[in-house]
């Protein structure tokens, strides 16, 4: 899935930075094919969709969306280019909005059945159907989430596993399934190691293989850039079990920089 994602931020980058970069290209497939972007709600969902388009569109594989609210806008820098996306291209992504885990975990388990199976799943805010919405405990998770947590996780993988041997077994160059999902950490916003408080993202991290972090920079370097916020956004991950064994793990970074008209521009760091 790191592969889609350096796709995206190549895509959406600033001339410059292609310019000082010459590798900058297609990337190949990543052996890497979980992935948990973990951040601001408002903009992970920004860059799943453009995960999305870029996937559909560039790559013309199909995609299924899965989100608990109705996606009601593109973010700007793909209205923007809309008149060079691929149009047939979009009609590969398949957005569904179950309100539930339960509903969640019904529409995942029967992506096995599709005839046309996706080579990409995304799921936007796993917090959303992790969260028990009538809990009044401080943290805002109820017993047994973790167990749940695991349970959607290891649904996810199997499924992408099973699509993978399909696609292949069909000779299809889609292949291998991959997913991407989102997690907003549930911890005081003060705190600067949130990741080591919040139980669910452990259980998450031992399924997904990669994360991206979306971290913002509060430095005056927005306003030099005249962005109306910059983040950074840490590609990381462990080596995988097919990886070279003297193979380096995964570590990259970029920024992100949105302007107050929407833009988004990405920077190889």
């Amino acid at each position: 899935m790191t592969d889609i994602l350096t796709l995206v931020f190549r895509t959406f980058s600033s001339q410059t930075s292609q310019k000082q970069d010459p590798s900058v290209g297609p990337s190949p497939p990543s052996l890497r094919c979980t992935t948990l972007v973990v951040g601001e709600h408002r903009l992970s969902r920004s860059v799943l969709l453009l995960a999305a388009v870029t996937a559909a569109s560039e790559l013309g594989i199909r995609v299924s969306f899965f989100a608990q609210t109705r996606i009601q806008s593109l973010p700007v820098c793909l209205q923007r280019c809309s008149a060079t996306l691929n149009p047939e291209g979009l009609k590969k992504i398949a957005f569904s909005y179950p309100r539930t885990l339960e509903e969640l975990l019904q529409q995942v388990a029967s992506l096995h059945e599709s005839p046309s199976p996706p080579s990409l799943i995304i799921v936007d805010g796993l917090d959303g159907f992790l969260r028990d919405p009538v809990a009044g405990s401080h943290a805002g998770f109820h017993s047994g989430e973790e167990s749940c947590a695991a349970h959607l996780s290891a649904l996810l993988c199997d499924t992408a596993a099973f699509l993978t041997e399909v696609l292949e077994q069909r000779g299809s160059s889609s292949a291998p399934c991959r997913i991407i999902a989102s997690f907003l950490l549930n911890v005081d916003s003060e705190s600067r190691d949130s990741s080591a408080t919040d139980p669910i993202l452990v259980v998450l991290d031992r399924y997904f293989q990669a994360r991206c972090t979306l971290d913002q920079d509060r430095s005056y370097e927005a306003a030099a850039a005249a962005a109306q916020e910059v983040w950074h956004i840490y590609l990381s991950g462990t080596k995988s079990p097919e990886d070279c064994e003297d193979g380096p793990a995964l570590a990259q970074e970029w920024k992100l920089f949105t302007f107050p008209d929407g833009l988004m521009e990405f920077k190889l760091v």
